[in-house]
């Protein structure tokens, strides 16, 4: 392992923001490794220093650019009695010195010898510590929670559960809430509370060492706002079998050129199968995405008998009768938004697998395969004959039923279930909810951070499924087809609630319009060769 520097050569502590970064997101494990080796190589002390002024630094930058309600007021810090409370000692002790008014309140006093060390520093600098917590925060601007870090082991309870319900209410009303490394009572590996105790929801986090997966995936997203890396001088880049955060430079070298020279054949043909009596409007939906994002030409074959003889909005899609659609002549198949679950939609499947072409399956689909241990073993099977993985787009309730658990032993460990659903099925999966996990059979694995709720809306999978679809139509890997779209389709709802049309009544159709603007300004500017 090396060392990066800790400074970016302005003395000051190198901070990261990982947004638009394939930053990898190290496990409780690997950053205990890190930790240990790094920890070999320094004097004592250093790593728990360096975190310390990492916080203090951000936070004397927010402080600067704060409103005078919060700036001008002293900065609280709640201490715990491990390791997290005694970075909590150093970033007071580090902004005291820099004549900032600031208080912790130490409910129990620390137990590690670094966090002692932190104490004495603290108690030296004459950092004024507590034992109780105000009855309001009232004359406090900022507010830090360092109670504590990766290694909980139990849900928060008594005088910290207590602190953390309020450093929460305080986060929700007033913002500026700090929580060093992660939100205290959170699981740093899957993005859960702990046990059943609280856990504080923070407005911002500065993590240590490596970014988190709980940090972005579950109900972490919601708890950690806004996150900053302090990497404190430790290169975790090339940890072995870390996840990635999804992030451009992951898949932006795939996506096809734009030449003057290229037609229609040669960014794909696509068929999106699906709609069965009542549910046409889903292949619909799927295929205006797939249009949008790029693919040269896109059929739609219904099973349904109400389907429609063209979409008057985009009559460039072609409509069929499922069972007249030439599967074989398509560069790629995504199938199952409103297949339904009947002895057709069954065979349709089973045909699909049977494809050299790539193949996306969603919805109906999954659940077809979920409880059809023949269709399970083909999605499997048909990886090596065509010599790429299927890309499988499940909910946690569908995932569930893939693996033949239930819902909430999906959602306990995403990362995990996603990595099984790779492994189980030979497939790329894409485990949807905040925080997407995209897993490979090769053992790639990236977490998604863009997105938000204004997905929770009828539709937005098959815009999804269909954006996949399209991609892999292009010729796009599937894992990294999956990464594109899975990044464009959040990307795309994260500007349209940045333009006031969301989160609340967003659209899934408002969806693929925005995501061919973003494709052309971030990946076809005018006048360059893709």
């Amino acid at each position: 392992m090396t060392h990066a520097p800790h400074s970016c050569g302005t003395g000051q502590p190198v901070l990261v923001n990982p947004h638009d970064r394939a930053v990898p997101l190290l496990s409780v494990e690997a950053l205990r490794e890190a930790e240990v080796a790094a920890q070999a190589a320094l004097p004592a002390h250093t790593l728990m220093a360096r975190a310390g002024a990492a916080a203090a630094h951000f936070l004397s930058e927010q402080l600067a650019h704060a409103p005078s309600w919060a700036s001008d007021k002293p900065v609280w810090f709640a201490a715990g009695p491990g390791n997290n409370g005694g970075d909590a000692l150093v970033v007071a002790a580090e902004l005291h010195r820099a004549g900032v008014a600031v208080e912790v309140c130490m409910p129990v006093e620390v137990k590690p010898d670094d966090a002692h060390w932190a104490l004495a520093e603290a108690r030296a600098a004459g950092v004024p510590i507590v034992s109780s917590a105000p009855a309001s925060f009232d004359a406090y601007g900022w507010l830090v929670d360092g109670m504590f870090g990766i290694g909980l082991a139990r849900g928060l309870e008594g005088v910290f559960a207590e602190l953390a319900a309020k450093l929460s209410a305080r986060a929700r009303s007033h913002g500026h809430v700090l929580s060093l490394d992660v939100p205290s009572g959170l699981d740093s590996d899957t993005g859960n509370v702990v046990g059943s105790g609280a856990a504080v929801r923070a407005t911002h986090t500065v993590t240590f060492i490596a970014a988190k997966p709980g940090l972005y995936t579950g109900v972490g997203r919601d708890y950690a706002g806004a996150v900053t890396l302090a990497p404190i001088g430790i290169d975790t880049e090339d940890t072995p079998g870390a996840a990635r955060l999804n992030a451009p430079s992951l898949f932006a070298a795939a996506l096809p050129a734009r030449d003057f020279a290229t037609h229609k054949g040669t960014f794909g043909t696509l068929a999106v199968v699906g709609g069965d009596t009542g549910m046409c409007g889903a292949p619909i939906l799927a295929a205006r995405a797939a249009l949008l994002t790029g693919a040269g030409k896109v059929h739609v074959g219904f099973l349904g008998s109400d389907a429609p003889p063209y979409d008057a909005p985009h009559p460039e899609l072609m409509l069929h009768a499922a069972a007249r659609l030439a599967l074989d002549a398509m560069d790629a198949v995504a199938a199952g938004c409103g297949m339904g679950g009947s002895a057709s939609a069954r065979q349709l499947v089973d045909a699909i697998l049977r494809l050299r072409s790539p193949v996306l399956l969603d919805a109906d689909a999954l659940n077809l395969i979920a409880r059809d241990e023949a269709l399970a073993a083909h999605v499997a099977q048909s990886a090596d004959a065509r010599g790429a993985p299927c890309v499988l787009t499940p909910h946690p309730l569908e995932a569930a039923r893939l693996l033949g658990c239930d819902t909430a032993a999906v959602q306990r460990d995403r990362v995990a279930a996603a990595r099984s659903l790779a492994t189980r099925y030979a497939a790329v999966a894409v485990l949807k909810g905040s925080g997407t996990v995209i897993a490979a059979p090769d053992g790639r694995v990236a977490v998604n951070p863009t997105g938000n709720a204004g997905l929770a809306t009828g539709g937005t999978g098959d815009v999804l499924g269909g954006m996949i679809g399209a991609l892999l139509a292009q010729r796009l890997p599937p894992y990294e087809a999956a990464l594109a779209g899975v990044y464009l389709h959040g990307l795309a709802a994260d500007t349209l609630c940045a333009q006031g049309e969301g989160p609340a009544g967003l659209t899934a159709g408002e969806l693929a319009p925005v995501v061919r603007k973003l494709m052309n300004r971030l990946f076809y500017p005018p006048g360059c060769a893709a």
